[in-house]
């Protein structure tokens, strides 16, 4: 099954996002993590699609194809805000399939509202208490090459380079989905420098309490679904979040690290769809 390309009304921006299924279907709305698009789902939501839901895969605003913020606001809370704008369009309460800041967005947005949200939760390697050596791995590569690439073989020996583990492409050409070519004739990743240089973010360790008060109000069923080689999310965090969501399920992905989908797309679609089943 394909998807097709439409836009949505975010919080005063406009969201593009991979769209399929029948609108009337039970729904699911995929968030990816900083830096990614809604391409990191693709063949997660035309599975699903084939399998009779509906499913809504986003750019976050500032990424991809969606809109950036005009004043430069990428704080946890716009990104809240859009999530409710696109919910509040469906039919009944979607499942939610968040990863890292989706994960944050899609726990936060469910715990900290007064009203039911979201069916269910699945929660991919992200938790209220993450390894703050891992995100600064992440920010240190988003933030590493402000003045771009001379070629898409450049651009791949960079992604090499911050996923040594992750076998290699034959071809670059499926970067052209995370890059942009500009006037310049250089190739510049797909999301607003804005986004890492954004002041009215929280700190780290504010976000994660945060977090944690959000987790304990969080009643719908949820499934932590975690790379075992993530640098990110440790055992240790991971365990805290069960106690947090004692109804939680959990899955480790063997041979997947933080980008779990990525990694091992077939293990993660096996996991979602037997959470989705049981609901």
């Amino acid at each position: 099954m394909t998807l097709s390309t439409q836009y949505l009304n975010g919080y005063q921006v406009t969201l593009c996002a991979d769209v399929g299924g029948d609108p009337k279907a039970p729904t699911v709305v995929f968030l990816h993590g900083g830096g990614q698009t809604r391409h990191s789902w693709s063949k997660a939501a035309r599975s699903l699609v084939d399998q009779g839901f509906h499913c809504l895969a986003l750019d976050l605003r500032g990424h991809g194809e969606s809109e950036w913020s005009g004043n430069g606001d990428y704080s946890t809370n716009v990104f809240i805000a859009d999530l409710k704008a696109v919910v509040a369009t469906l039919h009944q309460p979607p499942v939610l399939v968040g990863a890292s800041l989706g994960g944050a967005t899609s726990l936060l947005a469910v715990g900290e509202s007064n009203q039911p949200l979201a069916k269910a939760l699945v929660l991919v390697d992200v938790v209220p208490r993450m390894d703050p050596e891992g995100i600064r791995h992440i920010r240190d590569f988003m933030r590493g090459t402000p003045q771009g690439f001379a070629t898409l073989d450049d651009a791949a020996d960079a992604v090499a380079a911050y996923i040594p583990g992750r076998p290699r492409p034959s071809s670059p050409q499926g970067l052209l989905k995370n890059l942009r070519l500009k006037d310049d004739g250089r190739y510049y990743w797909h999301w607003d420098p804005q986004f890492q240089n954004d002041n009215s973010r929280t700190s780290m360790g504010e976000l994660f309490t945060r977090m944690e008060n959000a987790a304990r109000c969080v009643h719908i069923p949820t499934l932590l679904v975690r790379g075992k080689q993530s640098d990110v999310v440790s055992l240790e965090g991971a365990q805290q979040l069960l106690e947090l969501i004692p109804h939680a399920q959990y899955v480790d992905v063997e041979g997947a690290g933080h980008m779990v989908a990525g990694d091992r797309n077939d293990v993660f679609n096996q996991a979602i769809e037997g959470f989705l089943r049981d609901l």
